[in-house]
């Protein structure tokens, strides 16, 4: 937890959302019991990832079957530690491309996700927020894709504007241009 805390502090916010983020983050990591499970069910992390294509520009998204709507790849850390390491297996199991690399080891991007209510396998889960660390991860486009039946429904390659233009969740619109700006230097 410590080199996790340690990255998180010398991680360089990109504009206030971050900034804020990231303070929210660190207190959590140390004020609340076991941050890296959802046991803790007030909030708890969770590692995404923003899957460019070696062009830079399309990303990698999936249909999410809670949100309805087109996502990142992600999941929560359940224990563990080593966020990329997180980022990288969701990545894999919800697109069923199997190459796919760090564009870089560092954090890309933080930010604080609130989960609404919503049933997931049957159970009830509450409202919550994620604490989420993502993760800048390259994969070529020509690869086969395949979905993960109990999470998503479709599996595709969207130009940046589409894959930021997510209008069932205005907020994650938000993050999605933040990641475009960032990988185009703006």
């Amino acid at each position: 937890m410590l080199n996790l805390r340690n990255k998180i502090e010398a991680y360089v916010p990109f504009n206030a959302q971050e900034a804020a983020d990231r303070r929210m983050m660190l207190r959590a990591i140390d004020a609340l019991e076991n941050p890296l499970s959802r046991e803790n069910v007030f909030a708890h992390f969770t590692a995404s990832a923003w899957i460019v294509n070696p062009g830079r520009t399309r990303a990698l998204m999936a249909w999410h079957n809670i949100y309805k709507t087109w996502a990142w790849t992600g999941g929560h850390a359940d224990g563990e530690a080593d966020l990329l390491s997180v980022a990288l297996r969701e990545a894999r199991e919800e697109t069923g491309v199997r190459e796919i690399r760090p564009v870089m080891n560092d954090i890309y991007s933080l930010e604080v996700v609130p989960v609404n209510a919503h049933v997931k396998r049957g159970s009830f889960v509450s409202a919550h927020l994620h604490m989420n660390v993502t993760y800048l991860l390259e994969a070529d486009d020509s690869q086969p894709l395949q979905i993960k039946p109990d999470e998503n429904s479709a599996v595709g390659w969207l130009s940046l504007d589409q894959a930021a233009d997510n209008r069932d969740e205005p907020y994650m619109t938000v993050i999605y241009r933040k990641l475009n700006e960032k990988l185009n230097g703006r």
